[in-house]
């Protein structure tokens, strides 16, 4: 297996991030490297599955953005996957923009995606709005560089939310194309990737409006439980968290119309790794002057030991520097031979690295 995954490098880290996406990163190299020793004890090949996870800081110039936000995004979003568990010796972790790879065969592709696949897109029709006229051609054309970025690498398997599956589909019908169009059924150049659906991402909400996801965007810094935030922090944001005046039913039921319980109890549930319902069973009945302590040593518990890593590396460029320049490398050296073969199926005459 060879998977590859995305995220886009954005600053000032939270909760949401954490759980919605970046420990189930971590848990993949695990289940990864299981799936290895599964096919050796039943008398496979002792081949090694990867994982390629990138920091998509090519995606991110699609639309009006700030350098230096930009830049520094890029470095904090590789100190918390490092902090979250990511390990760049058992996995490939880098930046597209060091990855040159990427832009190329993304111009080859063009040549087979189409107009109407790209615009019957989504995200291309949410993101540009009434205004698709003034839109960048980077965000248009954003989905082809998406194949790219998993074609390169002849990835196996992606992981996919709900948001992603029609781009995974796009990556599918490109390499389709591509290898009917330029190579031969024996030997097509392009693997199709499947998809991972990976277990349902716990949905954070803002702890001061249960009906709000929890975002960096929101100013009050009090919505929300950052990466670099200390222990007392996570305590008093957690003890001023919006709440009702009942007490915490038995039943998962009875949270359907009180958005600001189910956002705390879900967020225990997700961080102990228990059922909403195992968790009302426990504090059911109780009232958030018991509940919201235990969340708090909960969260300081679980999330401590990351913010203290990330803390200790988002400021060390060296090291950051470092980690980034050996998974590019990695990147190019795995990436060259699906290019080579791109440009040799397309008849052109190049240099070959």
């Amino acid at each position: 297996m060879r998977v590859v995954s995305g995220i886009q490098p954005t600053g000032n880290l939270h909760l949401g991030n954490y759980l919605g996406a970046i420990r189930n990163w971590a848990a993949m190299q695990d289940s990864l490297e299981a799936h290895d020793r599964a096919q050796v004890a039943e008398g496979g090949s002792a081949q090694k599955s990867e994982a390629l996870f990138f920091l998509a800081d090519l995606h991110a110039i699609s639309q009006p953005h700030d350098p230096a936000t930009l830049h520094q995004g890029t470095l904090e979003m590789v100190a918390a996957l490092v902090a979250c568990g990511i390990d760049p010796d058992r996995s490939v972790l880098f930046n597209q923009a060091q990855v040159p790879q990427h832009a190329e065969l993304q111009w080859l592709l063009n040549g087979t995606a189409r107009m109407g696949w790209l615009n019957r897109m989504t995200q291309w029709k949410d993101k540009a709005g009434k205004n698709r006229e003034g839109q960048s051609v980077a965000l248009f054309t954003y989905p082809v560089l998406q194949a790219a970025d998993v074609l390169l690498y002849q990835a196996t398997h992606v992981p996919v939310g709900e948001d992603q599956k029609q781009h995974l589909e796009l990556a599918r019908d490109i390499a389709q194309k591509f290898n009917n169009d330029f190579a031969s059924e024996d030997a097509p150049v392009f693997t199709l990737p499947e998809p991972i659906i990976p277990a349902e991402a716990a949905r954070i909400m803002s702890l001061r409006d249960g009906n709000a996801k929890m975002s960096k965007s929101d100013p009050s810094d009090m919505s929300r439980i950052n990466l670099v935030d200390d222990a007392d922090t996570m305590a008093q944001k957690i003890k001023k968290a919006k709440t009702d005046p009942e007490p915490l039913p038995s039943e998962e039921a009875g949270l359907a119309e009180r958005p600001e319980a189910k956002n705390l109890v879900g967020i225990y549930a997700a961080l102990s790794g228990e059922t909403v319902a195992a968790v009302l069973a426990q504090y059911g009945g109780q009232g958030f002057g018991a509940f919201k302590p235990a969340l708090a040593d909960l969260l300081v518990a679980k999330l401590g030991p990351i913010r203290e890593r990330f803390v200790a590396l988002k400021d060390d460029r060296e090291a950051l520097d470092a980690i980034l320049a050996r998974g590019a490398a990695k990147a190019r050296e795995r990436g060259t031979p699906t290019l080579n073969a791109a440009y040799t199926a397309l008849g052109l005459v190049r240099h070959q690295a």
